[in-house]
């Protein structure tokens, strides 16, 4: 054994090395995945186990070239995987979950989805209450100018916390909330209002203020009338009214297009 043992590390070039090593990885990520969920005592243990089977299983396989063997550990393995992916269903989706908030992972999705699902969420739920709200996006030119008119916040940007800001009769309800990424750099901010124009349709300040931003930067207004509770986005000095049910995906094709 101790023979076979010293003839198998001879034979072990680069290549089976890093295969051990990508195999330790995952088994290390695969645990600390796990091992946040309810049980992880019982995760990690039950992960250790199975793994140092296999592992010694694998060595002993190779080393005494058990053939048979090995396609019976094989469809072991097989059975062993799914049943713990049937087990621990709902650790999986917690983990997958947390890699998906990986800043690095995020290059793989269309930017600016998750903040066009977030600002659209809020404004749906505002606009059905009829209270008035404005949103500044910022894209590629800087709004920071405009944000130390408000109240700073640097806050993580959801549906709840945006619908919070434009209380009515809050102190914070008759600006605007700027926004940079998924951040609310700002509340309570005062945008440059559109000059008067015989083209212009008869709007509200806060139009007339998404308008007046839109117009100087390449920012992305969103608009929830306070009379209408109507949804529209103003772009380059342009305003377009916009159906809630389609105001994520055309958020998302704008805020897509900066990133």
């Amino acid at each position: 054994m101790g023979d076979r043992l010293a003839q198998l590390g001879e034979a072990m070039d680069r290549r089976d090395l890093l295969e051990v090593v990508l195999l330790a990885v995952a088994i290390f990520v695969l645990l600390r995945l796990l091992g946040r969920a309810r049980g992880s005592g019982v995760v990690r243990g039950l992960g250790l186990l199975a793994a140092g089977v296999f592992l010694v299983a694998q060595l002993v396989i190779v080393s005494l070239d058990l053939h048979e063997l090995r396609k019976v550990l094989d469809y072991l393995l097989t059975t062993v995987v799914v049943g713990l992916i049937v087990i621990f269903q709902p650790e999986l989706r917690r983990g997958l979950m947390v890699l998906g908030r990986v800043r690095g992972l995020r290059l793989f999705s269309p930017g600016g989805d998750s903040v066009a699902d977030c600002v659209a969420d809020a404004a749906a739920a505002l606009a059905r209450d009829h209270v008035g709200a404005l949103i500044a996006i910022q894209r590629e030119l800087s709004l920071e100018a405009y944000a130390e008119t408000g109240e700073p916040l640097d806050a993580r940007a959801s549906p709840l916390l945006l619908r919070t800001l434009f209380v009515p009769q809050g102190p914070l309800h008759d600006g605007a909330i700027v926004l940079r990424g998924d951040r609310v750099v700002a509340a309570g901010c005062q945008l440059p209002l559109a000059q008067p124009n015989p083209d212009l349709p008869r709007v509200g300040m806060r139009h007339r203020a998404a308008l007046g931003l839109s117009d100087e930067t390449d920012a992305v207004l969103v608009v929830v009338s306070e009379e209408t509770g109507r949804v529209s986005l103003a772009v380059q000095g342009k305003l377009e009214p916009v159906p809630r049910e389609q105001l994520a995906q055309r958020l998302g094709v704008l805020l897509g297009r900066a990133a």
